[in-house]
Parts: C-alpha cells; sequence; structure tokens
C-alpha cells in the first residue's frame, strides 16, 4: 500500500501513524510512517522496519548468502514481512518463503502493507510457531530459518527450550544456516542473551557464534557463511 508524497516526505521529519490493530496477543500493536517506510511496533518493541530493518540487514551483509545450498527459507515471526523484503529488494537473494505468524492482525497488517511489494513465492501460515515446528517431519527442508519472535519485547520461553532447538536443527538441510534474533538494548538483555546462548543454544549447535548488532544479537548456528572480517563470537 503506497503512501501520498506528502506523508512520505513529512515521515522524513516525524513519525506518522498510519494504523492501529490490537490483538489479544499484542494490545499496542501499531503501523507508523517514519523515513519513508513502514514500521511495525509495540509498546515496547519495533517488530519490523522494512529494508531499515538492521538487526538482520547488517548480518545479511556480513553473510555469504550465495553459498547456501538453496533458497528455501523459514521465517518465524512476520512482522511486516522485513525480512523477505531485505532479501529479495536488498540482497537480491531470490528465494521462496514459508512465514508461520500467530498473531491475526499482524497478517492482516502485513498483507496489507508491504507482502503484495514481493515478487517470490510465499506461504503464510497463521499458526503458533512451537507447535508448528513440533508437528513437522523431522526432515531438512529449509536452507535459512530466520526465528525472529517477540511478544512486545520478550522471546517466550518456549521458544528458548532445547525441544525447540532441536525442532530446528531437524529442519536445516545441511549448509544451511540458523539466524536467531536476540534483543541485546539493556545490560539485562544482554545478560539474558548470553544465559540463552550458553545453557541452550550452544548446547545444540555446538559451533554456535553470536554477531553483536548494537540493540541486537544475532545467534547463528555456525559460522560456516560468515565474511572474512566479520566480528562474531561465543
Amino acid at each position: 500500500m503506497r503512501q501520498p508524497w506528502w506523508k512520505i516526505w513529512l515521515s522524513h521529519l516525524f513519525e506518522w501513524h498510519i494504523e492501529s490493530a490490537p490483538s489479544p496477543l499484542n494490545p499496542h500493536l501499531y503501523v507508523s510512517l517514519k523515513r519513508g517506510r513502514y514500521q511495525l511496533s509495540t509498546a515496547h518493541a519495533v517488530y519490523s522496519f522494512e529494508d531499515l530493518y538492521l538487526n538482520f540487514r547488517e548480518a545479511f551483509r556480513q553473510m555469504a548468502l550465495e553459498r547456501l545450498p538453496g533458497r528455501e527459507v523459514l521465517v518465524l515471526g512476520l512482522g511486516l514481512g522485513s525480512v523477505p523484503q531485505l532479501l529479495e529488494q536488498v540482497y537480491h537473494f531470490g528465494g521462496s518463503y514459508t512465514a508461520v505468524e500467530r498473531d491475526e492482525s499482524v497478517i492482516y497488517l502485513a498483507h496489507k502493507y508491504t507482502l503484495s511489494s514481493l515478487d517470490a513465492p510465499m506461504q503464510v501460515i497463521c499458526a503458533d510457531a512451537f507447535q508448528w515446528v513440533a508437528m513437522q517431519p523431522p526432515e531438512p527442508a529449509y536452507d535459512l530459518i530466520a526465528m525472529d519472535i517477540f511478544v512486545d519485547d520478550t522471546v517466550p520461553p518456549q521458544f528458548e527450550s532445547e525441544v525447540f532447538l532441536e525442532g530446528l536443527r531437524a529442519l536445516l538441510r545441511p549448509g544451511g544456516v540458523l539466524m536467531y534474533n536476540r534483543l541485546a538494548v539493556t545490560e539485562r538483555d544482554r545478560a539474558a542473551t548470553r544465559r540463552f546462548f550458553e545453557s541452550a543454544f550452544a548446547k545444540t549447535f555446538p559451533r554456535a557464534v553470536r554477531l553483536d548488532l548494537g540493540a541486537n544479537q544475532m545467534l547463528l548456528d555456525s559460522p560456516h557463511l560468515l565474511r572474512k572480517g566479520a566480528e562474531a563470537g561465543r
């Protein structure tokens, strides 16, 4: 959905509220126009920001995506579709996408504002991602898995469990990559991410590394796709 030019121009001066779509899962869910892009936000977090969704944009920049064995992408947590938008429009990835999103309001907003601008084939599934992953055959099906599930600014605990991580591992093709987005805004965020990485993520994925992206950290199951010079650590 395209906004008038004058709204786009004014959005570079201030954030312009476009639509609220509260839901039981996200009571403060709204779309705004900021810097010429649609931004999906809650009370305490940004869920999506088109090509300025910098956590994934910067992580993709540091990765040799062309070395992936295929182009099947699983997105857990849709937002407005920033992950497929970045891959298609910024990195010219040419993938095929499956997105799992529990909140019908998020899906409604994504279809209304951004998904129609994408050319790539995309299946959007309205489901609880924990249950959906558990129900999948344990067969490698995806070359890139982007885990981006939050309720406001919190990752629900079931998505930090060993059973969920094992489910993701089973779905990942050899040579593929799992990207798990985490907040790192406050010291509390960073401590929680460090605990999760050490106690769960790195146990399921022994070669796991972390990319420090400022307000976020991206956990990768392996460093094998990182470009030379990428700053990843344990």
